[in-house]
């Protein structure tokens, strides 16, 4: 088939699937349009490299400078995000509130950047960092964010991931990938590597057997039939996608994740906090022995050797390059300038600018004192995502997914990072927890404050009798 009539019919495809997923309106704001760019931006390609403007053509150079495009549309589209959250005010100035250790991580990555070797470039991350805060606050900060979340979750879901077949069966020199060889050769989709397709179906496709979880339960839905087929097909897709990739890493997180949440959803006893929280250590504990204790058998039949297709000695020889163990090179600056070349060529890899282990990525930036409060926004996430679980039934179980896959994920990949979707669904899943709650504490006082008149009523009555007695006719 040609190119140009597969392209074509992928697009009705895709708006067909729109149709059939379509909800009520009124239910939410067109202001999600703003996260759901990000996030297409952010799960695919800058817009720079679809345009093929790459600026300089040095590629230490690129990485430092980066491409004006690029910025603009990012700072555009934060722009708005505040003009956004500003008449929104009430809802994230308590969401900030109660989220303190997310602000406290993300204050000292703003002071880091005055050690770093290139302030003004860790700056710029920064903002660009603070841009994933931004996108989130606009999702939970609508009436119903729960609405809210389920179509972001499906716009972005029904472009990336048909979008990503399409490259790879039909325009393969933007969807596929080859080795350093030439011989070998993966899929990447709308992404880069066959790592970011993996991510982008561990994330979408998660929330797709979410949103298809919470439609099949949902009996009274008019348009249940119609929103259950555009569902089936994402998720048919996602599986399609990820066993394709190969990601490993996304594919274990999917099915370590994935389970939990099915299981929490299904059955009442796995929602007691005593009970998820054995199971959560349960699942990270042994992707730990798996990867770090040794457990060699189960990498071969997993089709991974024991260094962990060159991770092992990719941390190895970065370690020596760390510039200060206690505060780091400063935010988002360790692979910057001379040391990105040197370890490149150290390790014969001259496109490398990560860590491939999200905890190492944040010692090598940020030092001890940067994975102390990122451990302090894990334990607290931690006591707040398994309260969620217990009490909303709605979305608790995902909320307790993405965090789980993010904390698992970062063993082999760093996703710890400025607009990666698992660090950005990670922070969602934390503030939600507290989004919940403040809104139940709302509507409780709201509740209980229309109430206090009506049972007064009878007293204010009889007070006013008494001193304003009828006059006899």
């Amino acid at each position: 088939m040609p190119p140009q009539i597969a392209a074509i019919i992928f697009f009705f495809g895709i708006w067909g699937l729109f149709a059939l997923d379509r909800q009520p309106k009124g239910q939410t704001s067109k202001a999600l349009w703003i996260p759901v760019v990000w996030l297409l931006i952010a799960g695919s390609r800058n817009p720079g490299e679809w345009l093929h403007m790459q600026g300089p053509s040095d590629q230490g150079a690129r990485y430092l400078d980066g491409n004006p495009v690029d910025r603009a549309i990012l700072a555009a589209l934060m722009a708005l995000g505040m003009i956004v959250l500003l008449k929104r005010s009430r809802q994230a100035t308590i969401l900030l509130r109660t989220n303190a250790p997310i602000l406290l991580f993300f204050t000292f990555c703003a002071i880091s950047c005055v050690w770093s070797d290139h302030p003004d470039v860790a700056l710029k991350r920064w903002f660009r960092g603070l841009g994933d805060v931004i996108m989130v606050l606009v999702i939970l900060s609508e009436s119903d964010w729960v609405a809210g979340l389920k179509r972001v979750l499906t716009r972005v879901g029904l472009v990336l991931l048909p979008l990503s077949v399409l490259l790879i069966r039909h325009f393969p020199e933007l969807g596929r990938g080859y080795s350093k060889s030439g011989e070998g050769t993966f899929w990447t989709g709308v992404t880069t590597d066959k790592n970011g397709l993996g991510m982008i179906c561990l994330i979408f496709g998660m929330g797709a057997v979410w949103r298809f979880i919470d439609t099949y339960r949902c009996r009274e839905n008019p348009r249940r039939t119609k929103q259950l087929v555009a569902g089936g097909i994402l998720v048919a897709l996602t599986f399609y996608l990820l066993w394709e990739s190969n990601s490993m890493t996304s594919i274990s997180c999917f099915v370590l994740a994935g389970g939990l949440m099915v299981a929490a959803w299904r059955w009442g006893w796995v929602r007691r906090p005593a009970v998820v929280t054995s199971l959560a250590a349960l699942a990270i504990g042994v992707s730990a022995f798996v990867l770090f204790g040794g457990a060699r058998s189960v990498l071969e039949l997993l089709g991974r050797n024991p260094t962990l297709t060159g991770r092992t000695e990719v941390w190895k020889a970065i370690l020596p390059f760390a510039q200060d163990p206690i505060l780091g090179s400063g935010y988002e600056s360790f692979w910057l300038g001379d040391r990105l070349l040197k370890i490149g060529d150290m390790i014969d890899s001259p496109g490398i600018n990560e860590a491939h282990n999200g905890y190492l990525e944040i010692y090598l930036n940020l030092g001890w004192v940067g994975l102390i409060l990122l451990g302090l926004v894990i334990a607290t996430g931690l006591s707040k995502v398994i309260r969620g679980v217990h009490s909303d039934r709605d979305s608790g179980h995902l909320l307790l997914a993405y965090f789980l896959l993010a904390l698992i994920y970062n063993f082999t990949e760093a996703a710890f990072k400025m607009m990666s979707p698992v660090w950005i669904f990670f922070l969602l899943a934390i503030m939600a927890v507290s989004n919940s709650a403040a809104a139940k504490a709302s509507r409780s006082l709201i509740v209980e404050r229309a109430r206090r008149p009506i049972r007064s009523a009878p007293k204010v009555a009889q007070v006013a009798r008494s001193r304003f007695p009828r006059e006899r006719v």
